[in-house]
């Protein structure tokens, strides 16, 4: 299982409260762990990445393992940590403004 760290208005959108697990077929990447996700909670669909192209929404950032893995490739392979499910997937809402 690999856990999955949403922030608090996306959490209510799916309707779970605290972490989310998602079982991943293969290679956990950031692609994969998204499909999963949004096979088990389909109003996420659209929300962390555009459902046509699939890239990730401008002010949304995911976290692994401390580190900013937001432009890292979508096909990359997570690290064991949170292939094994030690380590949360946190996605972020970025904050801007001035």
């Amino acid at each position: 299982m690999i856990r999955v760290e949403l922030p608090a208005h996306l959490r209510t959108l799916a309707r779970v409260t605290g972490e989310v697990e998602v079982n991943v077929a293969g290679t956990a990447t950031v692609s994969a762990v998204l499909d999963a996700l949004e096979e088990r909670h389909p109003a996420l669909r659209g929300t962390i990445r555009d459902q046509v192209t699939h890239m990730r929404r401008p002010f949304v950032r995911f976290f692994v393992c401390g580190e900013d893995w937001s432009h890292e490739g979508a096909d990359v392979p997570l690290p064991d940590a949170v292939a094994r499910g030690d380590e949360p997937l946190l996605v972020v809402g970025a904050i801007a403004g001035g």
